[in-house]
């Protein structure tokens, strides 16, 4: 009788999870073909002109721009700041600061927000619009833990109107990228409390969006995404590779990382490299999971949709990739100088640690870009209830007519050490080459073979 009554409740939860987690109806979906983008974001500018109407996203780049040169000139070259935000004047924007922010501003009298004119840059590729609509209607949340991987989704964002915190960090997850992109010379700097630089591992970085590979194919991916590096500098570590897999549902497939040692000449599987096992090739300055701001498996953290606002975001920044290393790196924090930020709408999500649940931290804050759906900003909590690090990514788009956006340009602040972590910068070798593919280029980089055969010194 126990076992008859364990498996009535089972299925009723079932149920109510299948309920909750539905896909939106027909009628609904209809918004995304009026005051909706066909992705999501509202379609009309803000009532005070300081965010514009989306009219399509830029798809061509500033004169001579070469798409085959790995390089992405600044195509605002020539705009000034409209606002600056100090800790001086902070209380009057507080409303459109991220809590981050507003620590940072307290904790450097030096720190500094230059508020640019909105550029709604986006571009997404016809066929990922089409996917998208039909995926409002059909994608799902699965998995044995909620939020743990999607069904239903094709080659388009799975959630262009979310209902909840689950569906908006898998809108990130699978936000539209280039099915391959690669950067060649990517620069990591470490900058101690004592305003002492270090540089990190100098890498090449290759993002496969298998998701998207497969979608422009009308199939699915049991991956939405691989990740490739390779650390050519310095000379101790040339040769070591990485390869992370990261899988459509994490109940039926986790996520796999394997690492290539020179000095053995062995691939082997690394399965604690996740969650909360500190990154030792970032200076250990930010968690595995911390790759990109986020990724992994949410199982820890209940993520709660706070909802979308209007707040002042790292966007558009192009001039910060090609600026010589001490033009970006200050002695506490980023330079002011290098940097742009925007007024944008973005999706506010909150997650809390679970009750019985291990994790460093015991709350984040997730902050997403509405048009890209790129995890732009995260505040990330100890448990007293304090920032501890401040995350942040300094994203671009690629206007060269493929669309999509660049978003690897992170940086960690650990406010309780007073050091820094970013990378995307100018190294010795040049400043770092960013290209996009509309395909696979070489699949024998995801694979522990040819990881092993590229990483040989």
């Amino acid at each position: 009788m126990k076992k008859i009554i364990s498996v009535a409740v089972a299925s009723m939860i079932a149920l109510q999870f299948s309920a909750a987690h539905a896909a939106v109806s027909a009628e609904e979906a209809q918004k995304l073909k009026g005051p909706l983008t066909a992705f999501g974001a509202i379609k009309a500018g803000n009532a005070e002109g300081t965010i514009p109407e989306y009219n399509g996203g830029l798809t061509s780049g500033p004169a001579g721009f070469d798409p085959k040169s790995g390089l992405w000139p600044d195509p605002f070259k020539g705009e000034q700041p409209v606002l600056k935000i100090t800790a001086a004047n902070m209380a009057e924007y507080s409303d459109k600061l991220t809590g981050g922010a507003q620590a940072l501003l307290k904790r450097f009298p030096t720190y500094r927000l230059d508020v640019y004119p909105t550029h709604r840059t986006m571009h997404y590729p016809e066929w990922v619009l089409e996917n998208t609509l039909k995926n409002a209607t059909n994608a799902k949340l699965v998995g044995t833990s909620e939020g743990d991987g999607v069904e239903g989704a094709v080659g388009g964002i799975p959630f262009p109107m979310p209902q909840n915190g689950y569906e908006v960090m898998w809108n990130n997850n699978l936000s539209f990228q280039r099915i391959q992109t690669e950067a060649n010379g990517v620069g990591q700097y470490l900058m101690d409390s004592a305003g002492r630089r270090t540089q990190l591992p100098v890498i090449r970085q290759v993002q496969y969006s298998a998701y998207y590979g497969e979608g422009q194919k009308g199939a699915t991916s049991a991956l939405y995404n691989q990740s490739a590096a390779s650390i050519s500098a310095p000379p101790t570590m040339a040769g070591t590779a990485f390869l992370i897999n990261y899988p459509m549902n994490y109940a039926t497939s986790d996520q796999k990382t394997w690492l290539y040692s020179p000095g053995q000449r062995r691939v082997r599987q690394s399965p604690d490299f996740k969650y909360d096992t500190p990154n030792a090739q970032n200076g250990g300055v930010l968690f595995w999971d911390e790759l990109q701001l986020f990724r992994g498996r949410m199982d820890r953290f209940d993520m709660k949709l706070v909802g979308r606002k209007e707040m002042y975001i790292p966007y558009n920044n192009y001039r910060r990739v090609g600026l010589p290393v001490d033009e970006v790196y200050g002695k506490e924090h980023l330079n002011p100088d290098a940097l742009r930020w925007e007024l944008h709408r973005v999706w506010v999500v909150e997650g809390t640690l679970k009750p019985g649940a291990r994790h460093a931290y015991s709350k984040r804050v997730f902050y997403f870009d509405e048009d890209t759906w790129g995890l732009v900003s995260a505040d990330c909590y100890d448990q007293d209830g304090k920032i501890w690090r401040v995350g942040m990514t300094f994203a671009f788009n690629f206007y060269d007519g493929g669309g999509g956006v660049f978003s690897s340009g992170t940086s960690f602040a650990d406010l309780q050490k007073g050091n820094y972590f970013s990378y995307l910068n100018q190294t010795a070798n040049g400043v770092p080459k960013i290209f996009a593919f509309d395909k696979q280029v070489d699949p024998s980089i995801f694979t522990t073979s040819g990881m092993a055969g590229k990483g040989l010194r």
